[in-house]
């Protein structure tokens, strides 16, 4: 069996765990394995139906009122004695904020080898196969775990979903038990960004400003392009979010968020080391900078010379045309 974490937010299910889930279904059926989806919480058998259609045999709701909100030590507990119980192969978590808080957890509590951030799944002589980029993603590696299980973060955005199907999966609802006094912290209040914007993580297209901006005025000529673009988000450099123009959840690069949206638009940035770390896997790459040496131009697969000042309207009122035609 190949369990996957499905990750939950505002009673939805992320995009990234679904992707997750899909990769796994894949590897299993190699395998010759069936696959799990575990969702952590309180309430949840409800959304055991959105997740037939991405082929799971079972889903496993360990619930307990003191789950209702995130806890990174109540859910490494419960997920680590579920493998103990149901020992599988391997688990599967999406590489979001929360999967990267949670699954070196759940390994550390099993004493299981961790593949991090995995661009790459395969089946190699009947054992899985995992792909990772190292050295700020100037090389990759191919790494097997001898641990059973094995954990394992899947990047968002890499792994494509399945074709929705008509299967129905078994749901099995168990109570997940939490030791008194395991939890140290709580969540107290969530401050959720204003806008409701698109998280980056998960974003399709990404339009991101760098110090060429300017100011933090001038992020409203990229939201003005995102809105009119359909699962789009506005990300940043390093530079832009350390000099107080936006805040840090936009900041894509190796201090901040990998991505790999399927469209990534550099405006205003030069293209640094740690910058290119966190966007490199983007599917296609357009940089917009009026210097016509920037490093950014080096990865980018196309490139505009020019004043983003002029260019970022321009190219706003363009789409305009289009989807008002």
């Amino acid at each position: 069996m190949i369990a996957v974490f499905i990750e939950t937010r505002d009673g939805k299910i992320k995009k990234a765990s679904l992707e997750a889930l899909s990769e796994a279904r894949r590897r299993a059926d190699e395998l010759g394995l069936e696959t799990a989806a575990l969702l952590v919480g309180a309430g949840l058998a409800s959304l055991a139906s959105a997740l037939n259609p991405f082929g799971p045999a079972r889903v496993v709701c360990l619930e307990n009122p003191a789950l209702g909100e995130y806890s990174s030590q109540g859910y490494a507990r419960v997920l680590a004695d579920f493998a103990r119980e149901t020992p599988p192969a391997a688990v599967f978590f999406s590489a979001t904020a929360m999967g990267k808080d949670l699954a070196p957890r759940v390994a550390a509590g099993l004493g299981a080898g961790l593949a991090s951030d995995c661009t790459k799944v395969g089946v190699k002589d009947g054992r899985l196969e995992f792909t990772r980029p190292i050295y700020a993603g100037k090389a990759f590696l191919s790494l097997t775990l001898n641990s059973t299980p094995q954990v394992v973060t899947l990047r968002p955005n890499v792994f494509p979903l399945l074709t929705p199907s008509d299967g129905r999966a078994e749901v099995v609802q168990k109570e997940a038990a939490i030791p008194e006094g395991l939890i140290k912290g709580r969540v107290a209040e969530v401050l959720k960004e204003q806008g409701g914007e698109v998280d980056v993580a998960e974003a399709d297209v990404i339009v991101s400003g760098g110090r060429g901006l300017k100011g933090p005025e001038n992020f409203s000529l990229l939201r003005e392009l995102v809105a009119l673009i359909p699962r789009a988000a506005v990300g940043a450099s390093r530079s832009a979010v350390d000099s107080g123009w936006i805040g840090h959840a936009h900041q894509v690069g190796q201090t901040g968020k990998t991505v790999s949206p399927n469209l990534y638009i550099a405006v205003g940035i030069s293209g640094a080391i740690q910058h290119l770390a966190g966007m490199s896997s983007s599917k296609v790459i357009v940089a917009v900078n009026k210097d016509p040496e920037a490093p950014i131009f080096k990865v980018a697969d196309y490139g505009v010379v020019g004043d983003l000042f002029e260019v970022v309207p321009r190219l706003t009122e363009e789409i305009k045309k289009l989807t008002s035609s």
